[in-house]
């Protein structure tokens, strides 16, 4: 049988011989002196791709949201933020832990936006009594969902008009980009710093890279140091990130059209899917079934995370056939369920 298909997510991918290739040849250099050419020359391209003043290396996405964060926010103040948000909900509450940041978490819509009117009430007056509220955080794309640029784009305008500063975190923003057919510095025009992650969908081991105003990044640089995430000779995993910018970009539409085929295939079976956006397939499965499921997935060579609500996330390390796979276990398991019944 042929290697597992792994629909846990989309960082499970294995680095292709090309992007091997070109780590293994990277010209290499201490980074903490920042004399890294790989590290610099990634950062370069990753800050004139979203037309930011600069940019900075991250060995991942949750230190690079922690080090924007810190970088906007002083002790005690706040940061408005969703309740679905990678960054409140699953990043081990580091921003409070470690920033002395007061998160004020908002509730999601199904579309994955926050209700403005719900952002402004949130931010607090200047009183004693309260946090300073300092910092709007959103996410794109969150729960496989894109945030339309002309919502981005009147969040921005709120934060601005209230005296907001405005983070990103595009842990997948080329997949918003693909989707909306929209380049990444159009499509996050406004915002004073955008956390890029290279790991989720572009195939690269590790890597992310936090790009905006000179001053926030290098804020954010003495903050990474702190966090303990200076590297040394790091360009090895840079080659990887400018691998991934140059060649596995525009090819995220096939995933694209793999989590649409693995949806459909899904809906047919009779079981309730999300709507698919991008990357992600988001299916209702019976609580009784969970664990079964998983151990029947299994044993057909696909891992996945059950759950009531399952999600299966599809990446450059699969392909339609493997789809139809997954669909046929599926099947197998749930016609399997309906003849014992």
């Amino acid at each position: 049988m042929k290697d597992a298909i792994d629909l846990r997510s989309d960082t499970v991918t294995k680095p292709s011989a090309a992007m091997r290739r070109a780590m293994a040849a990277a010209e290499v250099g201490d980074d903490v002196f920042g004399d890294d050419p790989t590290v610099n020359r990634l950062q370069e391209v990753c800050a004139r791709r979203f037309a930011m003043e600069s940019g900075l290396f991250f060995p991942s996405g949750t230190q690079s949201n922690l080090a924007a964060l810190m970088a906007h926010c002083q002790r005690g103040e706040e940061v408005i933020v969703g309740q679905d948000a990678h960054t409140y909900h699953y990043e081990a509450g580091g921003m409070a832990v470690l920033g002395s940041i007061q998160p004020q978490p908002l509730t999601n819509r199904p579309d994955g936006t926050l209700d403005l009117a719900e952002v402004e009430a949130a931010i607090k007056p200047d009183d004693a009594h309260f946090a300073i509220t300092r910092l709007l955080a959103l996410e794109n794309t969150i729960g496989g969902k894109v945030l339309p640029r002309a919502y981005m784009a009147e969040a921005i305008a709120l934060a601005r008009r209230r005296g907001l500063a405005t983070h990103l975190d595009g842990a997948r923003i080329f997949n918003a980009s693909v989707k909306l057919g929209m380049p990444v510095q159009e499509l996050c025009a406004g915002f004073d710093t955008v956390s890029v992650c290279l790991s989720k969908g572009l195939g690269t081991p590790a890597g992310t890279v936090l790009v905006g105003r000179k001053d926030l990044i290098a804020r954010a640089r003495r903050i990474r140091k702190m966090l303990g995430g200076t590297m040394r000779q790091v360009g090895i995993l840079a080659a990887a990130g400018l691998h991934a910018l140059e060649h596995n970009v525009e090819r995220l539409a096939e995933d694209h059209a793999n989590a649409e085929r693995l949806g459909r295939g899904l809906a047919a079976l009779g079981l309730r899917v999300d709507p698919v956006q991008t990357n992600m397939v988001f299916v209702a499965i019976p609580g009784n079934s969970v664990a079964d499921l998983e151990r029947h997935l299994r044993e057909q060579g696909i891992v996945a995370l059950a759950g009531p609500r399952m999600r299966l996330a599809t990446h450059l390390d699969v392909d339609a056939r493997d789809i139809d796979r997954v669909v046929q276990a599926f099947a197998g398991f749930f016609g399997k369920a309906a003849a014992a019944d």
